[in-house]
C-alpha cells in the first residue's frame, strides 16, 4: 500500500505558494487589459491605475499615502523572523508529539520528522538575519 500523505503534504504546500501567484497574474491581466482599451478609445487613464501597474500594487485613493518600500535591511530582519519563526514553529509541533501531547505512533521519528523539516526554514531565517546584520550599516549606492 502507498502512504499518499506526503503527496498531499507537498501538493498543499505548492497550492499555498501557487495559487496567489497565479490570482495576482490573472488580476494584473485584468489591469492591463483595461488600460489597452483605455487607450485604444483615447480615453484618458487614470493615474491610479497607471501607479498600479508600474508598482504592482492596487491603486490607491487619492488622498491614501502612498506605499514606500522599507529598505533592503529592514526587509531582511521581517523575512528573518518569520521564516525562524516557521521554523521553530514546526520544531515546536513535533516537540508536542513528542511530549505525548497527541498520541501518535514513533514520536521519536515524529520529533526527528518535524525537526528536520523545521530546519529548512530556520536557517532561511538565520540567512536572512545575517543579511541584515551585516547590511544594517551601508548605504544605498
Amino acid at each position: 500500500m502507498v502512504d499518499l500523505a506526503p503527496f498531499f503534504f507537498f501538493a498543499f504546500l505548492a497550492a499555498i505558494i501557487l495559487v496567489p501567484k497565479y490570482l495576482r497574474h490573472q488580476e494584473r491581466g485584468r489591469l492591463h487589459e483595461t488600460l489597452r482599451l483605455a487607450f485604444e478609445r483615447g480615453q484618458p487613464v487614470p493615474p491610479e491605475l497607471v501607479e498600479a501597474l508600474q508598482v504592482g500594487r492596487r491603486p490607491r485613493a487619492y488622498d491614501e499615502p502612498v506605499y514606500t518600500v522599507p529598505d533592503r535591511p529592514q526587509r531582511d530582519l521581517r523575512r528573518g523572523v518569520l521564516w525562524l519563526a516557521v521554523g521553530l514553529g514546526l520544531v515546536a509541533v513535533g516537540g508536542a508529539f513528542y511530549a505525548g501531547l497527541y498520541n501518535v505512533g514513533g514520536s521519536e521519528e515524529t520529533f526527528g520528522s518535524f525537526a528536520a523539516i523545521g530546519a529548512i526554514p530556520a536557517f532561511i531565517g538565520v540567512a536572512y538575519l545575517g543579511l541584515w546584520f551585516f547590511g544594517r550599516g551601508r548605504t544605498k549606492v
